[in-house]
């Protein structure tokens, strides 16, 4: 979708949002938030989205304030806050704030669509797994979106130890999807359990030959598609292991491959992006 077309629906929002059209709003609401979620993750322009991006999330931020009780338009729009932090925002404080947006929204969502799913980052671990075991199928794109944001947060409050401390539970909401639905999300639920396993060296309870099979898992998964499965790979585990013959050719391979996938081209253009940063930062590192 080019930047004409995303001015244009933006500005027919907008319009209608003024006009009070509520039935139209509530007609076009949700398939627009999902709508505009994939146009900004199949968007390979980072610059355009990188600059963009804000006026989308106060878009979205007004589709929240209509409908504050909307599990739908919260999960959608804790994506796309934890997304851009993520993949634009260096600034540490301004991260924290977006990616603690993200959390509360993504744990307000899954309170209001699941069942007994309140206040899940506060009752006692024992009770948050029995409520874990209760999920079924159905229930993974709402656990896997959690428990992606959550980590985004865990990583952004990484200088918190009890940030840290929430891991625990990130990893089964993921580990409880990957049970589930082992191919949502192109092959994500493995990434993510692989950067868990690898994200400490084996005297500190790190598993990276564990790591390594996730990390397999998901570029299997998705056919090769999604690049960050390898760059995560080739930083987390290779350089863990001190392997650069796989370190090298798994970037090698991320710098070569095309960067549009459906649902994919915006996260393989930043693993591009990062896989050429540490090719260039190999010769320090081993």
């Amino acid at each position: 979708m080019n930047r004409l077309t995303m001015k244009s629906l933006l500005f027919i929002t907008f319009v209608s949002l003024l006009a009070g059209c509520s039935s139209i709003i509530r007609s076009m609401t949700a398939s627009f938030a999902e709508d505009l979620s994939a146009a900004i993750l199949n968007n390979e322009d980072l610059e355009m989205v990188r600059d963009g991006a804000p006026s989308y999330l106060i878009l979205v931020d007004s589709l929240v304030a209509r409908s504050p009780d909307d599990a739908f338009m919260l999960r959608q729009s804790a994506r796309l806050h934890s997304a851009y932090a993520a993949a634009f925002v260096s600034d540490e404080n301004r991260a924290k704030k977006l990616h603690a947006k993200a959390k509360r929204q993504a744990l307000a969502s899954v309170c209001l669509a699941l069942k007994n799913a309140c206040g899940l980052d506060q009752r006692p671990y024992r009770e948050f797994v029995s409520w874990l075991e209760t999920q079924r199928l159905r229930q993974v794109p709402q656990l896997y979106d959690l428990g992606v944001t959550w980590a985004g947060w865990i990583q952004a409050n990484s200088d918190d130890f009890s940030a840290i401390a929430d891991l625990s539970r990130v990893k089964a909401l993921i580990q409880k999807a990957a049970e589930l639905d082992p191919h949502y999300d192109h092959g994500g639920v493995f990434l993510y359990l692989g950067i868990f396993e690898t994200l400490f060296p084996p005297a500190m309870g790190g598993k990276p030959e564990l790591g390594r099979q996730y990390f397999e898992q998901a570029i299997e998964e998705s056919n090769g598609d999604n690049l960050l499965a390898k760059v995560m790979y080739a930083e987390q585990y290779a350089r863990l292991v001190f392997d650069r013959e796989l370190h090298d050719r798994l970037l090698a391979e991320v710098i070569e491959a095309p960067a549009i996938a459906p649902g994919m081209t915006l996260m393989n253009t930043v693993a591009k992006e990062q896989a050429q940063q540490l090719l260039d930062s190999a010769d320090d590192y081993f």
